[in-house]
């Protein structure tokens, strides 16, 4: 292992105990942030195979977010030796595969996270997962284990009391931030830190508990200003919310201690533009973040909001590929030519490959087995993150598990402070906070920015600019899925030349450009919708708003259940391309418009808190 891991630093005492453990340890790791995790578990899998004789069928690793998947495939890739062909997957993926594999007339893939999840925790209590593991599940390796909360850790506890096999679970409780996903306030209480009380009351003195508390990240002492707080979370109870409040607040007097960015006017935008590191704006909400992108668009200052773990969208450059090449199959000579500008297309070759689009001989790829991995949601991550940009800017729930050069953090504010009966746990706040502050490796800014008051529409669950009165509606959130993609741009709404129109989404369409919805005409064309919209790129039409953003529109407009909207905006603007994506629809729609018989094209996806423009009708005062 020597050689794969030249360059870097050997091994802590603390890392060491936790590779070297035989295949059958229990280990339970308690990992604060930024102690070389991800590191620690790539060296540890490295062991397993080449020390303690496991194959990689017989280890199984789980983690949360396709960002964690990415990052260990990566490390492993780079580093690992024994271990390159261990497996990783999110919790979603591995239940997908294995409720396909033991229940393949389920339709499994239709059915939400929650039902997948639900579903292979039958099949694992039942024995149907066994076949997965003819040769035996030897090991499991699961990151961030302080996040099983609900289905999910009902699902691991079944997993780990069906095979008798070692673990390695990795956490940390003072970063227990997805409480939230449990509904019921009492139950998201009980939930919290609830699976390492599980695991020591089931393998007692069998666990064997390990720690990472050396902080590699912060390198300056305004990095590791917060780090101090973990031990202090890691021990406070879910009850205890005077406690609570105090960490919170201790954690508030730190932030504030920190040197104040200023506002975000011109002289910060020069700042930020200059610096030649990576920065994140990190925000309590996402209402604030699309409020912090919107000042940035205004100041010219280029910069990317962060999507959620799950948000992801297939690059252009392979739907501009395949609309270049009409055949089912692809050559590797083809396919090197065809991304000539591209350096790693040895690299995206096998990933494609990875999907089950292999076609004989390693050199043809099957593009109609593409195509339905696109459709399915199933290329993987690697080719569908989020690109690296200099300047994100995300709330503190997305921002976990990233680090950056220079961070500021958007104060949130003293405890007790809410608006419409909003609760906030106190212990929940205080290790929110504790995140965003332990994202920097070199600086920690606090951000003063005043803010517009936003909310949640109860009814669309999206952002919404409320009014002075109650009535009033000033603007809504554009979100993944607003645009119609089932039919090409130019075919639906709007006429023009689909294949131009196509090329001009590859390159004249840019993340971060700004768009404008226009309304068509006044009244709609269905019922419990708005009128259609189209997408406005420096005048030019690039595509429909989509049934789901007119459904939606409308049900933001409907103030009552009474109530039908008569009167729509004019202009939406304050809306902005997040990036051009390449989106699977209707295969004939697409032969008609003059595109190849992949039904694959190019489309705008959206993103911004837009700004609505009434036309000169009054409004509707029945609202009022």
């Amino acid at each position: 292992m020597s050689d794969a891991y030249e360059g870097f630093p050997p091994l802590t005492a603390e890392q060491r105990a936790v590779v070297e453990q035989p295949a059958a340890a229990r280990i339970l790791v308690t990992a604060q942030a930024g102690s070389g995790k991800t590191h620690t578990l790539v060296r540890r899998l490295d062991w397993l195979v080449s020390e303690e004789d496991l194959s990689a069928g017989e280890i199984l690793v789980l983690t949360f977010s396709r960002a964690a998947v990415r990052e260990l495939k990566n490390r492993l890739a780079r580093y690992g030796e024994a271990a390159r062909f261990v497996r990783v997957q999110t919790f979603d993926s591995w239940a997908l595969n294995l409720l396909t594999q033991v229940d393949a007339m389920g339709e499994w893939a239709d059915k939400s996270f929650d039902e997948r999840i639900t579903g292979a925790t039958k099949a694992v209590d039942l024995g149907k997962s066994d076949e997965l593991y003819e040769h035996g599940l030897c090991h499991v390796v699961i990151d961030e284990v302080q996040d099983l909360v609900g289905e999910r850790r009902d699902l691991v506890e079944a997993l780990l009391d069906r095979y008798e096999c070692g673990f390695t679970v990795v956490g940390d409780p003072a970063q227990s931030i997805y409480g939230f996903t449990v509904r019921d306030p009492r139950e998201r209480r009980q939930e919290t830190n609830r699976f390492f009380e599980w695991l020591r009351r089931t393998f007692h003195e069998d666990l064997i508990e390990l720690t990472l508390s050396e902080n590699f990240r912060a390198r300056t002492g305004e990095a590791k200003a917060a780090l101090d707080f973990g031990p202090r979370l890691r021990r406070l109870s879910e009850s205890a919310d005077a406690e609570g409040e105090e960490l919170y607040d201790d954690l508030r007097v730190t932030l504030n201690g920190a040197m104040d960015f200023g506002g975000l006017d011109e002289l910060a935008a020069d700042a930020l533009r200059s610096y030649g590191g990576t920065t994140a704006i990190l925000c309590r909400t996402n209402g604030q973040a699309l409020l912090i992108s919107e000042k940035l668009h205004a100041l010219g200052v280029p910069h990317r909001l962060q999507r959620s773990a799950r948000d992801r969208a297939v690059p252009a450059w392979l739907g501009e590929l395949m609309v270049k090449w009409d055949s089912s199959t692809i050559s590797r000579e083809k396919f090197d030519e065809l991304l000539v500008a591209r350096s790693n297309a040895d690299q995206l070759w096998r990933l494609l490959r990875r999907t089950g689009s292999g076609r004989g001989p390693d050199r043809l790829l099957d593009l109609s087995k593409v195509r339905t991995a696109i459709a399915g949601g199933r290329l993987p991550d690697e080719l569908t993150a989020q690109s690296p940009a200099k300047l994100v800017v995300s709330s503190f729930h997305r921002a976990k598990g990233l680090e950056f050069d220079r961070v500021l953090v958007l104060d949130p504010g003293p405890m007790r402070e809410g608006r419409n009966g909003d609760e906030r746990d106190a212990a929940e706040e205080a290790r929110l906070l504790y995140v965003a502050m332990t994202r920097p490796r070199e600086e920690l800014y606090r951000l003063g920015a005043a803010l517009r008051y936003v909310k949640v529409d109860k009814r669309t669950f999206r952002w919404s600019r409320p009014g002075h009165k109650g009535w009033m509606r000033m603007g809504l959130e554009l979100q993944r899925g607003d645009v119609l993609t089932e039919y090409p741009a130019g075919t639906v709404d709007f006429d023009e030349d689909a294949t131009v129109l196509q090329d001009y989404l590859a390159t004249a369409v840019r993340p971060g450009d700004a768009v404008e919805l226009e309304r068509c005409y006044p009244e709609p064309i269905g019922t419990l919708e708005s009128p259609p919209y189209l997408l406005l790129h420096n005048g030019r039409p690039i595509g429909t708003a989509s049934e789901k953003f007119r459904k939606d529109l409308y049900k933001h407009l409907k103030n009552g259940n009474n109530y039908i909207p008569q009167n729509f905006p004019v202009h939406i603007s304050g809306v902005y391309i997040d990036v051009v994506e390449t989106v699977a629809g209707n295969a004939a729609a697409g032969v008609r418009a003059g595109l190849d018989e992949h039904g694959v094209w190019l489309a705008p996806r959206l993103v911004g808190l837009s700004t609505f423009t009434w036309d000169k009708k009054e409004v509707d005062v029945e609202a009022q």
